[in-house]
């Protein structure tokens, strides 16, 4: 029997088929890194979210028996490959899973700071008198609007079959051409999905949406520069991860009408949000809800557990990281 240790609140789908085999340790409660650091030298397998500091300090104090580290989510930032790799520890994630969640509710986003519903949400629930009025509160149309998503991957593709379905063009940057047929057929009266750089795709968009993982080349690419270079009446899409954006860039341009608003499900230092966006009518703010659904929720677990599993009885992982 292994020790598996469940460094934050999980469902009871996934404990319950690690407890069948192995000793959970964990589970119920966020560990912080003190925590995580006195637990990490005595077991076998780590289940982990990707708030935990799995940096290369803390993978040295892991045990010689740590075989695994089965991430439940699509992303791996918060852990060092590189010692993982020299230590021999799995990593593995939940790919193919959530994509389809996760573009629901980045175009939720698009949909809600576009057409003010936030804003107009409070407006109700403050119970201050209102009737309808031509005037006020009009947002932004996305037919015939282009949306530029950074990154054509899972997620990217998902939220461009659902932009397509709204009659939008779509552009996009990738690092290697994708196959967008998929997306052209479902409405076919807007131009074919293109792929350009990065640079052109801030000029020229509408939208923005990132869908893009978080690495060197990423962290900040959304910027002080690149905002500057984005239409004033465009919009930012934000499920990646937080750290793609610089925040403070963010909120001057969103202060100063460099552009018109942002949606962001993700933040820079999460879950701290920078106190300026808090106070704005033109941002939407969620917290970091991405995948959550039931169904998704329990398929990332379950295959989280799955991975736990199948290394400790010494098979090979179902979803490594290459």
């Amino acid at each position: 029997m292994g020790k598996v240790l469940v460094t934050a609140p999980q469902l009871p789908i996934a404990l319950d088929m690690l407890e069948k085999h192995h000793q959970v340790i964990g589970g119920n409660s966020f560990m912080d890194r003190a925590q995580l650091a006195s637990q990490i030298g005595d077991v076998d397998a780590i289940l982990s979210t990707l708030s935990d500091p799995l940096d290369g300090e803390m993978l040295s104090l892991a045990s010689s028996d740590l075989k695994i580290i089965s991430q439940c989510a699509a992303g791996y930032n918060n852990i060092d490959m590189e010692v993982a790799r020299k230590r021999n520890i799995a990593v593995t994630t939940t790919p193919g899973i959530l994509h389809e969640t996760t573009a629901d509710l980045a175009f939720t986003l698009l949909l809600m700071v576009t057409r003010r519903a936030g804003t107009a949400e409070r407006l109700v629930r403050a119970r201050k008198p209102w009737r309808y009025d031509h005037t006020v509160m009009l947002g932004t149309d996305l037919r015939g609007k282009t949306l530029g998503i950074v990154g054509l991957g899972q997620i990217g593709e998902a939220m461009a079959r659902r932009a397509a379905a709204f009659g939008m063009n779509i552009i996009y940057s990738a690092r290697t051409p994708k196959d967008t047929a998929q997306i052209d057929r479902i409405n076919p009266v807007t131009q074919p999905t293109r792929r350009v750089d990065t640079p052109e795709l801030l000029e020229t968009a509408d939208m923005v949406s990132l869908h893009c993982p978080l690495t060197p080349q990423t962290r900040h690419l959304i910027n002080a520069d690149s905002l500057a270079a984005m239409k004033d009446s465009a919009f930012l899409i934000n499920t990646a991860r937080g750290a793609c954006v610089d925040e403070k860039a963010l909120v001057f341009a969103l202060e100063n009408g460099i552009i018109a608003g942002a949606g962001l499900d993700v933040y820079e230092d999460e879950p701290q949000v920078t106190p300026a966006l808090l106070e704005m009518e033109n941002v939407v703010l969620l917290p970091h809800i991405g995948s959550a659904t039931v169904q998704t929720r329990a398929e990332m677990s379950v295959l989280s557990a799955r991975n736990i599993l199948a290394v400790l009885e010494g098979k090979a992982p179902l979803t490594p990281v290459k």
